[in-house]
């Protein structure tokens, strides 16, 4: 299930500091391995763009909107699930903004606290640092064969 996520609510959650200059692109490399990790889809919504910084920018499984000023992020996902209408039920709303959770529930999509998504992604970052992925090894047939295709390429070399 893909989620919608309230970048600015989430920030100081997940540990970034919301005075850092690029505080949204911590987040958005945070996010990007989560989405790696657990193989999902993200958007995060952020507002606040300065004039000719607003749109969405695509980032792996991350795609990041940047909200113009004037709007809010919050406005940017109530329109969003709106627009998805019936399959709005198949995402993930993240935000610990009751509004944006009301919302969420009225589209019939699912919630999730800021704060328990933050646990979320640690929990990810984590069991991938204690399972990291096997690094796979060539059988003793496996490494006569590549030495049969190769060997007499690899002796000329050296």
């Amino acid at each position: 299930m893909p989620y919608l996520i309230d970048g600015h609510n989430l920030i100081p959650k997940i540990g970034l500091s919301l005075h850092s200059l690029d505080d949204e692109m911590q987040l958005v490399a945070i996010l990007r391995e989560f989405c790696r990790l657990q193989r999902k889809r993200v958007d995060v919504y952020f507002d606040g763009a300065p004039p000719g910084q607003n749109g969405a920018r695509k980032f792996g499984a991350v795609t990041a909107y940047f909200v113009r000023q004037g709007r809010t992020a919050d406005d940017a996902i109530r329109s969003r699930l709106q627009k998805l209408g019936n399959a709005a039920r198949n995402w993930t709303v993240v935000s610990s903004d009751r509004a944006v959770q009301a919302n969420a529930r009225a589209a019939r999509a699912a919630c999730v606290s800021s704060d328990a998504f933050a646990r979320q992604v640690t929990q990810a970052r984590l069991a991938n640092l204690e399972n990291p992925a096997e690094e796979s090894t060539l059988s003793p047939e496996e490494v006569d064969e590549w030495m049969k295709i190769f060997g007499d390429e690899i002796g000329e070399s050296g």
